[in-house]
């Protein structure tokens, strides 16, 4: 498995384009524990480099349903997620993107969220996430489903661009 280290951004028409589409189902079959391992490794890489607290597969080029996301301590790498319950009161939060370059803007999500897939070991998992847990897992969701959060959002605001 060919791993592209950039982020894949709107910024380019054809990454926008695959950025858009709705990813596949990742077949466990087709790759070795250890491809899988450095997958997720490398996802891990290129999120933490950029700053990000989550990431998709598909915004690195990579055509299928998996995710890897850190917004604290915990790492979480889930194949094959589905949002199974949304619960609690809409919460509005600023959110951006990596694959939105200096792009932010307000998004209403569900609190709570159950999700389910599988992990490296294609074992299923469930998780029951609320706060900015649920709002990662919704946000990576959205990516797998071929949405950007600009879509959601109704005042997307430009940060400026700076030269460090």
């Amino acid at each position: 498995m060919i791993i592209n280290e950039n982020l894949w951004t709107i910024d380019s028409k054809s990454e926008e384009k695959f950025l858009r589409r709705k990813a596949v189902k990742f077949d466990f079959a087709k790759y070795s524990k250890k491809e899988i391992r450095e997958l997720l490794q490398k996802m891990r890489e290129i999120m933490q480099k950029a700053n990000g607290i989550g990431l998709s597969a598909n915004q690195i080029g990579l055509d299928f349903k998996v995710f890897v996301a850190q917004p604290d301590k915990k790492f979480y790498a889930i194949f094959n997620p589905e949002l199974v319950k949304e619960s609690g009161d809409p919460v509005l939060m600023e959110e951006g993107c990596l694959s939105v370059p200096l792009a932010y803007g307000v998004v209403e999500r569900a609190d709570k969220v159950v999700l389910t897939g599988w992990d490296q070991n294609n074992k299923k998992v469930k998780i029951k996430a609320w706060g900015l847990l649920a709002r990662v897992f919704q946000h990576e969701m959205d990516h797998l489903n071929g949405k950007l959060f600009i879509d959601r959002c109704k005042d997307v605001k430009k940060h400026e661009a700076t030269n460090n």
